[in-house]
């Protein structure tokens, strides 16, 4: 009997030694605290207006080929010999996704808005994919991106103020501003306001339903966590256009 509590005593120290390992390994790990994979997820999200969207329409071929140099620093930190930075790969891999569709649609397509999700989802297959691999935090932040893009066209289309898009993109710098004009003016009909209320309102409720169900202890619940952070960001991002549609329409831009 003395025999098997020391047996039992020596297992429970074992496990107990290796959850401690397990919990030190974890907190040492980037962005493993909620607060910074919020903040760094949202700063991918912002990325592409401030960054992204002025490069691309000056040189689409430089930014084009900066897709490269994320992935080659996703698979760079992924080779590490600690897991240290797996989080950060795995979040570049999604960002350098996004920023391939960004720069295919605004360098060469963004008078033609109906190919703007077509074009956006070209790595769709391949992030599907990759929910079932170490690489699920970034696949997840690319497909968020993708619905909230595509959440986000699907409100344009039902306002009616596509058409407006292909015109602001392809006017000159005199005809723009009455487009906008016009656009800010849709914006603020009853059916506009209903419609984009009633998208936000789902989005929002998604977000909340995602946010309830992920944990930050295991990668599936920081991916879970990842894609409510982002749809948050998606959210935010787009009401401050549309206030900058309404309020300034000469500064807001249609996209």
């Amino acid at each position: 009997m003395e025999e098997l509590i020391t047996k039992n005593l020596e297992v429970k120290d074992k496990l107990n030694n290796d959850l401690h390992h397990t919990v030190d390994s974890y907190e040492s790990t980037f962005l493993s605290r909620p607060i910074s994979l919020r903040l760094w997820s949202s700063f991918f999200v912002i990325l592409p207006i401030f960054v992204q969207a002025p490069w691309v329409r000056f040189e689409p071929i430089s930014a084009l080929c900066f897709t490269f140099v994320i992935l080659l620093g996703a698979f760079l930190l992924y080779k590490k010999q600690s897991k240290k930075w797996y989080i950060v790969s795995s979040l570049l891999l999604g960002v350098s996704g996004s920023w391939l569709g960004g720069c295919l649609f605004w360098g060469w397509l963004s008078s033609f808005p109906i190919l703007h999700i077509p074009v956006e989802a070209v790595v769709l297959p391949l992030a599907l994919i990759g929910l079932g691999t170490n690489w699920k935090i970034g696949s997840s932040f690319y497909i968020s991106s993708l619905f909230g893009t595509a959440a986000t066209d699907i409100s344009i289309f039902l306002i009616g103020i596509m058409d407006q898009w292909r015109q602001v993109i392809t006017a000159d710098s005199e005809t723009a501003p009455l487009i906008l004009q016009k656009t800010s003016e849709n914006l603020i009909q009853i059916k506009s306001l209903s419609i984009i209320i009633f998208v936000a309102l789902i989005l929002w409720l998604i977000s909340k339903e995602i946010f309830d169900s992920a944990t930050i202890n295991n990668t599936n619940g920081k991916a879970l966590l990842v894609s409510s952070y982002v749809i948050q960001t998606t959210l935010i991002v787009d009401g401050i256009f549309i206030l900058l549609a309404i309020l300034q329409p000469n500064f807001s831009g249609l996209v």
